[in-house]
């Protein structure tokens, strides 16, 4: 077998899936190849049955949010190629309103914990899960605490200075 290279899996990807590839960069030392939301499950399926390719193994499945912009909240996914020793990630954006994708449990099962990771922090939903469910929060907490929708220091207090993490709390005087 030999070991394919970027841009001819890139190109296969082009070929098969067409518009559900919106963009692919370099960023160090990973290829990142923005899908379409409710791709990525025939991507994986793809990438993972085809003897040329190989990618068995999901290092990575989280989520990410990115507020003031138009699709704040991102889900990221990183395959590998164990046999030819290749990554790929993958991103997929998407908003508030529309944080349900589909499991990925059947092809990868290390997603189960991941998933439940993400919808744990997160918000998301994912459809076809066996049991998503909280994984490191308590049960009846009604908010997703990695979203940056909330101040990283106590809003009362004005001895700290948020702009370290940041951000610029409310109540942050700035010293002339």
């Amino acid at each position: 077998m030999t070991k394919p290279d970027i841009s001819f899996i890139v190109d296969s990807l082009k070929e098969k899936f067409g518009s559900s590839i919106i963009s692919i960069e370099q960023q160090y030392d990973f290829p990142v190849i923005t899908i379409e939301k409710n791709s990525h499950v025939n991507i994986f399926r793809f990438l993972y049955d085809d003897e040329r390719f190989q990618f068995r193994y999901l290092t990575t499945l989280c989520g990410v949010h990115y507020p003031g912009t138009e699709k704040p909240f991102v889900i990221m996914f990183q395959l590998h190629s164990l046999v030819f020793n290749i990554r790929l990630r993958f991103k997929s954006y998407t908003t508030a309103d529309d944080l349900q994708f589909d499991s990925l449990t059947p092809l990868f099962s290390a997603a189960n914990w991941m998933e439940r990771e993400t919808f744990d922090f997160y918000g998301y939903r994912f459809t076809g899960h066996p049991n998503l469910k909280r994984i490191l929060n308590v049960e009846d907490m009604d908010y997703f605490p990695m979203r940056k929708e909330y101040p990283v220091e106590d809003q009362t207090r004005y001895d700290k200075d948020d702009t370290m993490f940041g951000r610029e709390p409310a109540n942050f005087k700035k010293l002339i």
